[in-house]
């Protein structure tokens, strides 16, 4: 299926891409205009672009439906000043009651039940249930273009930053399964970032892996191990030999009870092997292979 951007019509359009750009990363993000009225809103075409400077950027659209701006917006050609906001689980709701199009004037902060509490080096609050807040200065506005649905970046530069030490680890680092992050998706969709929904995949940073090309070609034809599992067995850093050491008893009784039959014993080696790699253990899986090589 191919699809031209516009065709079909803006809203069916929206609905494609931000149900296959996901999930995204909440802004959540706070304002005030020139006269103190604040504004609270979500956004979820966000990220963070550099650390040094701490550069953020999210876009606040023209609306696809009649191709009005929003007083985010507003407010931030006014001051150029935002708090962006993490937004957790446990005020997924509020943050969601807060993005109902309220008249200009109204504070989100009251109608969502969320505290505001004073920034130290801008004029917009931060919210109090937020895991991190970012204070910022808005560095530039790009307008994308005048019709509905068209993206205004706001760049902006993080000049302090808040967090809850209950969301960090002994090392200083933010824990996944602490802050309990929540990501926008299609439609009415979200999704949690805890449980099972965490996993960790090593970096290969400089030391590179000997890649999908050395792997042995029993193991790269598998009709078992999937790409991902493949994936894990190409990233270490250079081609594992037999450890005599290696001990484990269901690889010795695999090769007992197959020895008769070379086929079935690599079909059971490699299903032993995606077990290990599917609880990380590479080392392990490669031993298993080996022994079939």
């Amino acid at each position: 299926m191919q699809i031209k951007p516009g065709q079909p019509d803006g809203k069916k359009f929206y609905q494609l891409l931000t149900g296959s750009i996901a999930p995204r990363p909440i802004a959540f993000a706070s304002t005030m205009d020139k006269a103190g009225n604040v504004n609270l809103s979500p956004f979820s075409f966000f990220n963070g672009m550099g650390s040094n400077p701490a550069t953020l950027i999210f876009s606040p659209m023209r609306r696809v439906r009649n191709n009005t701006t929003k007083h985010t917006l507003e407010n931030i050609y006014e001051t150029m000043e935002v708090v962006i906001n993490t937004v957790s689980y446990d005020m997924v709701q509020q943050m969601s009651l807060s993005s109902c199009e309220f008249p200009k004037g109204v504070n989100e902060f009251i109608k969502s039940g969320l505290t505001p509490v004073p920034s130290e080096l801008v004029k917009p609050y931060r919210v109090k249930e937020s895991p991190v807040s970012f204070e910022c200065k808005v560095k530039q506005v790009m307008e994308m273009g005048y019709e509905g649905g068209a993206g205004n970046l706001i760049i902006c530069e993080a000049i302090l930053i808040h967090v809850k030490e209950e969301v960090m680890d002994d090392n200083g680092y933010i824990n996944p399964r602490k802050i309990d992050l929540v990501g926008r998706m299609g439609l009415n969709y979200y999704c949690r970032a805890s449980g099972n929904a965490i996993f960790e995949v090593p970096k290969p940073n400089t030391a590179l892996g000997i890649g999908f090309d050395s792997l042995p070609e029993s193991v790269r034809k598998s009709k078992i191990l999937s790409g991902n599992d493949l994936g894990q067995l190409a990233n270490v850093t250079e081609m594992p030999a037999i450890d005599p050491a290696f001990d484990d008893e269901q690889l010795k009784n695999i090769i007992q009870y197959y020895s008769t039959n070379p086929d079935e014993m690599e079909t059971e080696l490699h299903h032993y092997a995606k077990k290990l790699l599917e609880q990380n253990k590479v080392k392990d899986a490669w031993q298993v292979l080996l022994a079939g090589a």
